[in-house]
C-alpha cells in the first residue's frame, strides 16, 4: 500500500504565530493540549502536585485561576516549578492581571470587555508587555455581554463572534497583538459555528474547546465532536477539553482526539477489538491492564491487541507490535506486522509490555542517532 495517503490531509488554516512562554502557538507549531488546574491555587504545594500530573500526562501548557490576591501572591511560586508555561485565569480584576504578569505568567486570560475602563485595559497590556505575557481573550456563551444579548436574544455564532471582535479592539487598541482567542459554549452545533465564523474573520491562533461538556465519558464524547470537527476542518491551534474529571484526563482526552486525526502523536496508540465469543484471551482486561502500564510510554508508536483471527492480522499488518488471540491460549505475536512468534495467555501482558518498551527504547535510539548524525 502507498504511503501517501491524499485522503488523510488536513489542509490547516494559516494563523499568525504567538508564543505562550517558550511554547509557539499558532503558524506552523504543532497543536497544544491544555488544562486547568481545580486546587485552589493560593494552596501552592497542591496546585504543584496537580501541575505535576498533568505534565506526566503530556500538558503542553496549564492554566491556573487568580480570583484573589492569595492566588497571584502563591502564583510566582508554582511559576517557578512548573515545567510547563502557566496561564493565569483572570476575571473582572484587572490588579490580578498586573499581579500576575509580574509573577511570572506566560499568558493572561482575560476577558478585556470586563476588566473596566480602558486605561485598565491599558495597564494590563503594559504589564504584559513589561513581562513577555501573551492574552487569551476567552468568549463564552454563558457569560456574553449584555448588549449582545439585547442584539441577539439568545447567545448565538453571531454574537459569539461579534464579542470576540470587540474585545479583540480593545487590544488592537493598544498596540497588543500578542493574542489568541476562544470562542466558546458548552452546545456543540454552536461552538462549531461560532468558531468557524471567526476563522474566516481573524488571522490570530484560535484556541478551541466545547465548554462544560459534562463528565469524562459525556464530555470526551461531545468534545470529541465539536474539537474534532474544527481540527478536521483545519482550524485550532490549541485547545482544552472540560470535563468534569482530573485535569490530566482532559491532557488525555485531548491528545487521543489529535492522535486519531494524526495531527499529533504521543505514546503508545492502541487498536483494539470490543471482543466478542470469538476472543482467545480477555481483551477488555487486558486492554486495560496495557493502557495502565503502558502509560509512561511517550514515545510515539502503535500496538493492536484483538481477540482473534478474523480482523486480527490485518490490524496487525499496520501495527508495530500486534498480538491475536489464537486456540487452547497460544496467542499470535506480530512485529513489525509481521507474524513472528507466539506467547501463552499467562505471559501474555509481560511480554507484550516487555516488547513495547523494547521497541520505545529502540526508537528513542535511532531518533538521538539521527540528531546526533544531523
Amino acid at each position: 500500500m502507498s504511503s501517501i495517503r491524499p485522503w488523510r490531509d488536513i489542509a490547516q488554516r494559516k494563523s499568525r504565530q504567538i508564543m505562550v512562554g517558550r511554547v509557539p502557538v499558532g503558524g506552523d507549531a504543532p497543536i497544544t493540549v491544555q488544562t486547568m488546574t481545580n486546587t485552589l491555587t493560593s494552596d501552592a504545594a497542591a496546585t504543584i502536585a496537580q501541575i505535576r500530573r498533568c505534565e506526566e500526562a503530556g500538558a503542553d501548557i496549564i492554566r491556573v485561576s487568580c480570583p484573589d490576591v492569595e492566588s497571584t501572591a502563591a502564583l510566582r511560586e508554582i511559576v517557578r516549578a512548573a515545567e510547563v508555561p502557566i496561564v493565569a485565569d483572570i476575571h473582572f480584576h484587572y490588579k490580578r492581571a498586573l499581579e500576575a504578569a509580574d509573577a511570572g505568567a506566560a499568558c493572561l486570560r482575560i476577558n478585556p470587555g470586563n476588566i473596566g475602563s480602558s486605561e485598565r485595559v491599558a495597564e494590563v497590556v503594559r504589564a504584559a508587555k513589561a513581562n513577555g505575557c501573551s492574552i487569551r481573550i476567552g468568549v463564552n456563551a454563558g457569560s456574553l455581554e449584555k448588549n449582545l444579548l439585547e442584539k441577539y436574544g439568545e447567545p448565538c455564532p453571531e454574537a459569539l463572534v461579534e464579542s470576540a471582535l470587540d474585545h479583540i479592539k480593545l487590544l488592537q487598541d493598544h498596540d497588543f497583538h500578542e493574542y489568541k482567542v476562544a470562542v466558546k459554549a458548552s452546545d456543540v452545533f454552536l461552538a462549531v459555528a461560532a468558531y468557524m465564523g471567526l476563522a474566516e474573520a481573524v488571522d490570530c491562533p484560535l484556541h478551541l474547546g466545547i465548554t462544560e461538556a459534562g463528565g469524562l465519558i459525556g464530555g470526551t464524547v461531545k468534545s470529541s465532536i465539536g474539537i474534532g470537527n474544527l481540527l478536521w476542518a483545519g482550524i485550532g491551534d490549541t485547545l482544552r477539553v472540560s470535563l468534569s474529571a482530573e485535569p490530566e484526563e482532559e491532557v488525555r482526552v485531548g491528545f487521543e482526539i489529535l492522535k486519531a486525526l494524526g495531527l499529533r502523536t504521543r505514546g503508545v496508540r492502541v487498536v483494539s477489538c470490543p471482543s466478542c465469543a470469538r476472543q482467545g484471551f480477555d481483551v477488555i482486561r487486558t486492554v486495560e491492564a496495557l493502557e495502565a502500564r503502558l502509560s509512561h510510554i511517550k514515545t510515539p508508536l502503535s500496538l493492536s491487541v484483538l481477540g482473534c483471527v478474523v480482523n486480527g492480522p490485518g490490524e496487525a499488518r499496520e501495527t508495530d507490535i500486534g498480538v491475536t488471540g489464537g486456540g487452547n491460549g497460544k496467542h499470535m505475536v506480530y512485529l513489525s506486522g509481521v507474524t513472528d512468534h507466539h506467547v501463552q495467555s499467562e505471559d501474555m501482558l509481560d511480554h507484550i509490555v516487555a516488547l513495547v518498551e523494547q521497541k520505545a527504547a529502540e526508537i528513542e535510539a535511532a531518533t538521538t542517532d539521527a540528531g546526533k548524525a544531523a
